[in-house]
């Protein structure tokens, strides 16, 4: 007797919240057993093949080539076929990933005084079935992750009788949609994701003038502001809408000069998650950038800038710990570590990868520059592993090989410290007897403040500056 089971997108390893579909290896109807390839997945990283969890029958395929599919949504559903090889249900893999939950709506009674709360917390979902603690298998088999029955849900937020996620209003004032004129698809009137993409994609479907305020909301969203003279309906440089902040106020978009052009593009795969990462990176760092010029002057013929950076990092490291270091501020710890692993900050026009040369502390230049041809040729081709994207102690951005003298680059947690190098420049230096012709190279060394005194990195930037001032 068959059984129809769905496949949940699991967590690829990362801790991402979704991946891009890039390539079916199987279309609907086809018979596909355990374990065999089955799609191909972009993450932020990598790309991905995605394992079929059963042998069966594929009878429904959710999503195509391009679409992004959120950790935990069905990705494919299987008419799964006993007679041939099955996982255990009772086989712990380590790779059980429950789906995505819904968060249930249900009627809250109102606290006292009468008045609607704004952001209500729903109940908690009902046990299991099969008794206290147990847990559905969802059947992925992708990236080894821990169980858990906790739902953790965040409540829409009613602004002016609009109701709608935190993030749902950040994509809105990204994408420029209006959340006042978007039809919602959600329980009890809530705008959702979909709801905010699919009116960037289609302005035509927005709502000709804002819905009605639902009853039982706190306040009516305020009405228009009459028109500047020169910017009535219709006439020259009359607004297309009625932009306003999250407290509801009118918000200018664009100067009176500019006229919008084109569609909102989304960004996917490498880019949305380098976005991610830089938010988060300036929500949590405390960054300070000491700029100074390493003297090249001594430099013979034949030296590797990058095999020469490295290896100043190196000596910095061992003589100043304390940047070659994660910090955790969460649980208030710092661990310092022996060995160096450098990220090499990598430009693609897919976006920024982040490779590490592992063990830089016992190369020599040659093997320097062999592991860095070898990292830049895997991210070229996308074939670099996910765990060689990860785990670094120190970061090196080589941004002078294009152009810029100093930066503040972004330390990327847990990391404390990041290294950027300038284009290469000729100047005058002041020596005994006279003036000479040195080149230089700027150095910008970002750290982060809560780990790092002014002092160590002085220091740490202090034996750079030594070691690339030597011959060889």
């Amino acid at each position: 007797m068959s059984t129809i089971k769905d496949f949940h997108l699991p967590d690829l390893g990362e801790g991402l919240p979704d991946a891009e579909i890039v390539e079916w290896l199987v279309k609907e109807g086809d018979k596909v057993l355990l374990d065999q390839p089955m799609v191909s997945m972009e993450t932020a990283k990598a790309v991905v093949e995605v394992p079929s969890p059963f042998s069966g029958v594929v009878t429904k395929l959710h999503g195509q080539a391009g679409d992004v599919i959120d950790t935990g949504a069905p990705l494919a559903t299987f008419d799964v076929d006993p007679s041939l090889p099955q996982r255990a249900e009772a086989e712990d893999t380590g790779h059980h990933h429950a789906p995505k939950a819904k968060a249930p709506s249900p009627s809250v009674p109102l606290p006292p005084g009468g008045e609607t709360s704004k952001a209500q917390s729903p109940s908690p979902p009902a046990p299991l079935p099969g008794g206290e603690g147990s847990r559905a298998d969802a059947g992925t088999v992708v990236g080894a992750m821990q169980a858990s029955d906790e739902v953790k849900h965040e409540a829409a937020i009613a602004i002016g009788g609009i109701k709608a996620m935190p993030a749902v209003r950040a994509l809105a004032k990204k994408l420029g949609v209006d959340l006042a004129r978007v039809r919602p698809s959600g329980a009890d009137g809530v705008i959702s994701m979909q709801d905010v993409k699919g009116a960037a994609a289609n302005p035509a479907s927005l709502n000709a003038a804002p819905p009605a305020t639902p009853a039982g909301a706190s306040a009516p969203r305020p009405s228009p502001l009459p028109s500047p003279p020169g910017r009535g309906a219709g006439g020259e440089g009359s607004f297309a809408a009625d932009p306003r902040s999250l407290a509801g106020k009118p918000v200018r978009t664009t100067p009176p000069t500019v006229q919008a052009s084109g569609q909102p593009e989304p960004i996917r795969g490498v880019r949305r998650n380098m976005a991610r990462i830089m938010a988060e990176a300036h929500a949590q760092v405390v960054p300070t950038t000491l700029c100074d010029d390493a003297d090249l002057h001594a430099w013979t013929p034949g030296n590797d800038i990058t095999a020469r950076l490295i290896r100043a990092i190196v000596a910095a490291c061992k003589a100043e710990p304390a940047l070659n270091a994660w910090f955790d501020m969460q649980n208030s710890t710092r661990t310092l570590h022996t060995r160096v692993d450098v990220g090499i900050a990598v430009d693609t026009p897919e976006g920024l990868f982040v490779p590490a040369l592992r063990n830089a502390d016992m190369l020599d230049a040659r093997s320097i520059r062999e592991g860095v041809n070898r990292l830049r040729a895997q991210v070229e081709d996308r074939s670099i592993a996910a765990d060689e994207l990860k785990g670094y102690t120190i970061s090196l951005s080589n941004f002078g090989m294009y152009a810029g003298r100093y930066a503040t680059p972004i330390i990327v947690p847990p990391c404390v410290a990041i290294i950027g190098a300038g284009k290469g420049r000729y100047q005058l230096v002041p020596v005994m007897g006279g003036i000479e012709t040195h080149k230089v190279m700027p150095l910008s060394l970002t750290f982060d403040h809560r780990a790092c005194t002014g002092g160590e990195a002085a220091r740490f930037l202090k034996v750079m500056l030594d070691d690339l001032a030597r011959a060889n």
